[in-house]
Protein backbone atom coordinates (compact mmCIF):
# COMPACT_ATOMS: atom_id res chain seq x y z
CA UNK A 1 0.00 0.00 0.00
CA UNK A 2 2.99 2.45 0.77
CA UNK A 3 4.42 1.79 -2.42
CA UNK A 4 1.42 2.63 -4.30
CA UNK A 5 0.67 5.63 -2.55
CA UNK A 6 4.62 6.67 -3.13
CA UNK A 7 4.47 5.96 -7.10
CA UNK A 8 1.17 8.00 -7.18
CA UNK A 9 2.55 10.98 -5.41
CA UNK A 10 5.60 10.61 -7.71
CA UNK A 11 3.62 10.48 -10.73
CA UNK A 12 1.28 13.02 -9.54
CA UNK A 13 4.43 15.59 -9.37
CA UNK A 14 6.68 14.39 -11.94
CA UNK A 15 9.18 12.54 -9.57
CA UNK A 16 10.39 10.00 -10.89
CA UNK A 17 9.56 10.66 -14.67
CA UNK A 18 12.60 10.70 -16.91
CA UNK A 19 12.70 14.30 -18.53
CA UNK A 20 11.34 14.43 -22.21
CA UNK A 21 13.00 13.95 -25.12
CA UNK A 22 12.53 15.01 -28.14
CA UNK A 23 13.22 12.57 -30.99
CA UNK A 24 13.51 14.12 -34.67
CA UNK A 25 10.55 11.72 -35.50
CA UNK A 26 8.43 13.51 -32.57
CA UNK A 27 5.49 15.75 -34.18
CA UNK A 28 6.50 18.55 -31.11
CA UNK A 29 10.10 18.57 -32.52
CA UNK A 30 8.52 19.30 -35.82
CA UNK A 31 6.28 22.14 -35.01
CA UNK A 32 8.97 23.55 -32.57
CA UNK A 33 11.51 23.77 -35.24
CA UNK A 34 8.62 25.42 -37.64
CA UNK A 35 8.01 27.97 -34.72
CA UNK A 36 11.56 28.79 -34.18
CA UNK A 37 12.06 29.60 -37.74
CA UNK A 38 8.92 31.85 -38.37
CA UNK A 39 10.20 33.32 -35.04
CA UNK A 40 14.08 33.96 -36.14
CA UNK A 41 13.41 34.59 -40.27
CA UNK A 42 12.98 38.24 -39.52
CA UNK A 43 16.15 38.77 -38.13
CA UNK A 44 14.61 39.58 -34.78
CA UNK A 45 14.12 37.13 -31.83
CA UNK A 46 13.12 39.61 -29.06
CA UNK A 47 11.82 37.84 -25.33
CA UNK A 48 7.95 38.89 -26.65
CA UNK A 49 8.86 35.89 -28.99
CA UNK A 50 10.85 33.62 -26.77
CA UNK A 51 7.80 34.30 -24.33
CA UNK A 52 5.59 33.72 -26.86
CA UNK A 53 6.96 30.56 -28.21
CA UNK A 54 7.41 29.22 -24.79
CA UNK A 55 3.41 30.02 -23.79
CA UNK A 56 2.35 28.58 -27.02
CA UNK A 57 4.46 25.09 -26.59
CA UNK A 58 3.88 24.66 -23.04
CA UNK A 59 -0.28 25.09 -24.21
CA UNK A 60 -0.41 23.10 -27.25
CA UNK A 61 1.75 20.27 -25.90
CA UNK A 62 1.06 20.67 -22.26
CA UNK A 63 4.77 20.26 -21.22
CA UNK A 64 6.08 22.04 -18.02
CA UNK A 65 8.66 25.08 -18.98
CA UNK A 66 11.96 23.11 -18.35
CA UNK A 67 10.78 20.79 -21.40
CA UNK A 68 9.75 23.78 -23.28
CA UNK A 69 12.80 24.94 -22.69
CA UNK A 70 14.55 21.27 -23.76
CA UNK A 71 12.31 21.36 -26.88
CA UNK A 72 13.21 24.96 -27.70
CA UNK A 73 17.00 24.21 -27.56
CA UNK A 74 16.20 20.57 -29.60
CA UNK A 75 14.14 22.80 -31.81
CA UNK A 76 17.00 25.53 -32.70
CA UNK A 77 19.33 22.91 -33.34
CA UNK A 78 17.07 21.60 -35.51
CA UNK A 79 16.27 24.28 -37.35
CA UNK A 80 19.77 24.84 -37.97
CA UNK A 81 20.61 21.65 -39.08
CA UNK A 82 17.42 21.73 -41.82
CA UNK A 83 17.79 21.87 -45.75
CA UNK A 84 14.14 22.75 -46.13
CA UNK A 85 11.08 22.75 -44.40
CA UNK A 86 10.08 19.44 -46.17
CA UNK A 87 11.74 17.39 -42.98
CA UNK A 88 9.47 18.90 -40.36
CA UNK A 89 6.22 19.04 -42.88
CA UNK A 90 6.56 15.78 -43.46
CA UNK A 91 6.96 14.51 -40.22
CA UNK A 92 3.75 16.75 -39.26
CA UNK A 93 1.71 15.59 -42.13
CA UNK A 94 2.10 12.10 -40.64
CA UNK A 95 1.05 13.08 -37.08
CA UNK A 96 -1.42 15.10 -37.78
CA UNK A 97 -5.11 15.37 -39.51
CA UNK A 98 -6.35 18.36 -41.50
CA UNK A 99 -7.44 20.53 -38.18
CA UNK A 100 -4.07 19.45 -36.74
CA UNK A 101 -2.30 20.98 -39.34
CA UNK A 102 -4.40 24.45 -39.51
CA UNK A 103 -3.52 24.77 -35.69
CA UNK A 104 0.42 24.35 -36.60
CA UNK A 105 -0.41 26.80 -39.20
CA UNK A 106 -2.14 29.00 -36.01
CA UNK A 107 0.81 28.65 -33.85
CA UNK A 108 3.09 29.69 -36.51
CA UNK A 109 1.20 32.80 -37.09
CA UNK A 110 0.83 33.45 -33.47
CA UNK A 111 4.66 33.44 -32.82
CA UNK A 112 4.42 35.72 -36.44
CA UNK A 113 2.78 38.07 -34.60
CA UNK A 114 3.91 37.76 -31.07
CA UNK A 115 5.84 41.42 -31.83
CA UNK A 116 2.86 42.78 -33.25
CA UNK A 117 3.74 42.73 -36.81
CA UNK A 118 3.81 40.15 -39.57
CA UNK A 119 7.18 40.71 -41.81
CA UNK A 120 6.69 39.88 -45.28
CA UNK A 121 9.52 36.57 -44.40
CA UNK A 122 7.23 35.76 -41.77
CA UNK A 123 4.01 35.92 -44.16
CA UNK A 124 5.86 34.09 -46.87
CA UNK A 125 7.39 31.07 -44.62
CA UNK A 126 4.16 30.51 -43.03
CA UNK A 127 2.53 30.34 -46.47
CA UNK A 128 5.08 28.06 -47.94
CA UNK A 129 5.16 25.21 -44.73
CA UNK A 130 0.88 25.61 -44.86
CA UNK A 131 1.49 24.58 -48.48
CA UNK A 132 3.74 21.77 -47.48
CA UNK A 133 0.94 20.96 -45.20
CA UNK A 134 -2.23 20.79 -47.41
CA UNK A 135 -3.41 23.13 -45.64
CA UNK A 136 -5.69 25.54 -48.05
CA UNK A 137 -4.69 29.20 -48.75
CA UNK A 138 -8.62 30.12 -47.87
CA UNK A 139 -8.05 28.30 -44.22
CA UNK A 140 -4.55 30.11 -44.19
CA UNK A 141 -5.63 33.67 -44.98
CA UNK A 142 -8.88 33.14 -42.51
CA UNK A 143 -6.26 31.86 -39.68
CA UNK A 144 -4.02 34.87 -40.36
CA UNK A 145 -7.15 37.46 -40.18
CA UNK A 146 -8.16 35.97 -36.96
CA UNK A 147 -5.01 35.66 -35.00
CA UNK A 148 -3.91 39.43 -36.51
CA UNK A 149 -7.74 40.58 -34.81
CA UNK A 150 -6.72 38.68 -31.69
CA UNK A 151 -3.10 40.50 -31.15
CA UNK A 152 -4.83 43.64 -32.47
CA UNK A 153 -7.40 43.31 -29.43
CA UNK A 154 -4.98 42.55 -26.99
CA UNK A 155 -3.24 45.75 -27.78
CA UNK A 156 -6.32 48.09 -27.14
Amino acid sequence: MLRSIGEFINEITGGGRPPETFEETDFRLAAAALLVHVATSDNDFDEHERAKLRDVLAHRFELGMEDVDRLIDAAVAADREAVDLYQFTTVLNRAFDDEGRRRVVEMMFEIAYADGELSEFEDNLVWRAADLMHVPSRDRVTIRKQIRDERAGEEN
